[in-house]
């Protein structure tokens, strides 16, 4: 797939620095993680992969055009539930797609074996998918201070995907990621870095500066680019099975969640804008 053509998401090469910045580019639904941007991020990264003179990606969402308020801006809103949305789709792109693989196993696994720095630039709202695809897929994770992260699998009725199950309660405990999954409270850029999530929380304006400065550091000439992928391969490479475990469990329940009733309930629920009333089955 020629990068050129990507509908949902925008691949921008700087020539010169080698720094690919990859937006997810749906601002009138917020960034939805649609199954279009799943395989188009699985694309950019596979174009990434066979370019030599690609060094490193930023990953962030565009902003929307209707307002320059920092506090509207979405980074990703999760994903994305309306059945409309399967008819936009050209037979092309539903010829790739595993409509089992909820979890996206196939990007999750892409991203985790690419072995170039990956920097996400969470410029908004991060909703589901939209914070579990860099806690997976990103070696350092930066938040505009205006950034909020919400997990509301369980209030959907369904779970986490991404490997998050398995990657989340390793990095802040298990009691800690039960809280934040069983609940789905709003978490706000500074309590995310005091659990040691992100990286670092910044001034909007700041955001994306820091991470292209921040990516000129780990490659040439100031980064000793090929360290820094061995690096990341050492620190991945014995974690790949459990990862792809993960993933597999996580396919296997969210199969079978999306075909409960309290999921229907939940999506009733939030199309009638009222609280659901869950049976457990």
């Amino acid at each position: 797939m020629d990068v050129k053509t990507f509908e949902e998401i925008v691949y921008d090469k700087d020539e010169k620095t080698g720094i690919v910045t990859v937006a997810i580019n749906n601002p009138k639904i917020k960034n939805a993680l649609t199954l279009g941007v799943c395989l188009e991020l699985y694309w950019a990264v596979d174009a990434m992969q066979k370019d030599d003179t690609a060094r490193a990606m930023i990953l962030t969402g565009t902003k929307p055009e209707d307002t320059d308020d920092p506090t509207k801006e979405a980074f990703c809103s999760g994903g994305y539930f309306n059945p409309s949305y399967l008819q936009t789709l050209d037979e092309e792109k539903k010829k790739q797609i595993d409509f089992s693989d909820i979890a996206q196993k196939k990007l999750c696994l892409k991203m985790w074996e690419f072995d170039k720095p990956v920097i996400a630039a969470i410029n908004g709202l991060a909703i589901g998918g939209g914070f579990t695809i860099p806690l997976a897929c990103a070696d350092l994770i930066f938040m505009s201070e205006h950034a909020w992260v919400r997990l509301p699998f369980v209030s959907l009725g369904i779970i986490p995907e991404l490997a998050s199950s398995y990657l989340l309660p390793r990095l802040i405990g298990f009691q800690r990621a039960k809280e934040i999954m069983f609940f789905g409270e709003t978490l706000p850029a500074q309590q995310l870095f005091d659990l040691g999530i992100v990286n670092k929380v910044l001034p909007h304006d700041q955001l994306l500066p820091h991470a292209r400065e921040t990516a000129l550091r780990l490659i040439p000439p100031a980064g000793a680019g090929l360290s820094v992928r061995l690096t990341k391969q050492a620190l991945h490479r014995p974690l790949i099975r459990a990862v792809t475990e993960a993933l597999d469990r996580e396919n296997e329940y969210l199969n079978k969640a999306f075909s409960t009733t309290d999921f229907f309930e939940a999506l009733t629920a939030r199309r009638e804008k009222r609280a659901p009333v869950f049976k457990g089955e």
